[in-house]
């Protein structure tokens, strides 16, 4: 039996819009549930992966298809080019906006993804920490990943476990703060929450077993391959898009880069991928049992259990 947690009065319910947020690690099976509950319930997708905003890169985002977009309406895909900047205040004001068109036609905006800190931002507001600082970013850069990986852990060990050793902006951002205020980040977003909420959510987060979770990931990254991942990053090199942009920086793309490179042999790349997608679902999830809003669904037991909690939260038959 799963219940409705966080959800506000009625009277404050039926003055926000309602929205259902589906979330979960990679390779849990987002978008077919996803596809099936948007069919059920008269829903829009919305994407909230970083990386599925990126035109060029579909096969090494797991960008839904051509036939699964055309399954129902989808938005916010394909929308920027890869060397354009992206970030979770764009995002949530660019969401917001879709939330807005598709509620304002009477459909249910279905907020699809697994970046937890666009989802955040989306559904809470934006932290209240400084802004950047030039200078002092330019200085943290300059210590290089392992050093500022060290700091992070000793400064503030609940965002170093929810980042990337590998993401380079995110840790930064995470020390300038930490440097700035003289306290963790993780403590100004979670001063920050609910302050700005203007949604009733229904936050349905997916999940696994670790070796079923870790075997479908194993199987995505060979699909990957035979789909011509190889071709999708040579293609975003010879556009111009260098291995030094972000997302060309990401799981899959980097590692095919290296390959490109002669850092790697395929067989190598292959492994990379798979052990560093792993870890990445490891993160998300640690990030996401953080909400205790979330109601777990277990795959694929509880799938079940998806369409009537929707149904009840939107009142609908």
């Amino acid at each position: 039996m799963h219940s409705l947690p966080g959800n506000p009065p009625d009277s404050l319910s039926a003055a926000r819009q309602k929205i259902v947020v589906l979330q979960g690690p990679t390779g849990v099976g987002k978008t077919a549930v996803a596809l099936k509950l948007a069919r059920e319930i008269s829903g829009e997708i919305v994407n909230a992966d970083s990386q599925q905003f990126y035109r060029h890169m579909d096969i090494g985002t797991s960008k839904p298809t051509a036939s699964e977009q055309a399954a129902a309406p989808h938005h916010m895909f394909s929308i920027i080019n890869p060397d354009e900047e992206f970030n979770a205040a764009r995002f949530m004001h660019e969401a917001r906006r879709c939330i807005a068109d598709i509620a304002a036609r009477g459909r249910v905006p279905l907020i699809v993804g697994g970046t937890g800190l666009y989802v955040r931002a989306l559904t809470r507001g934006l932290s209240s920490a400084p802004p950047a600082d030039a200078e002092l970013r330019q200085e943290l850069k300059s210590l290089g990943k392992e050093e500022l990986r060290r700091r992070l852990e000793l400064a503030d060990p609940e965002a170093a476990g929810r980042i990337s050793p590998n993401d380079l902006v995110r840790m930064v951002r995470a020390l300038e703060v930490y440097k700035l205020t003289g306290e963790p980040i993780s403590r100004h977003n979670s001063r920050h929450a609910f302050l700005d909420a203007p949604y009733d959510c229904l936050k349905l987060c997916l999940n696994r077993s670790r070796e079923v979770l870790y075997g479908r990931i194993n199987a995505r990254v060979a699909a990957m391959l035979a789909a011509g991942l190889v071709r999708e990053v040579e293609e975003l090199l010879a556009l111009g898009y260098g291995p030094g942009l972000r997302p060309l920086g990401s799981i899959g793309y980097r590692q095919i880069g290296q390959y490109l490179q002669g850092g790697l042999t395929l067989v190598e790349a292959v492994l990379h991928m798979e052990q560093e997608t792993r870890r990445f679902a490891k993160r998300q999830l640690t990030w996401l049992r953080h909400d205790s809003e979330n109601i777990w669904i277990e795959l694929p037991a509880g799938e079940p259990d998806i369409l009537p909690l929707a149904k009840k939260f939107l009142n609908v038959d």
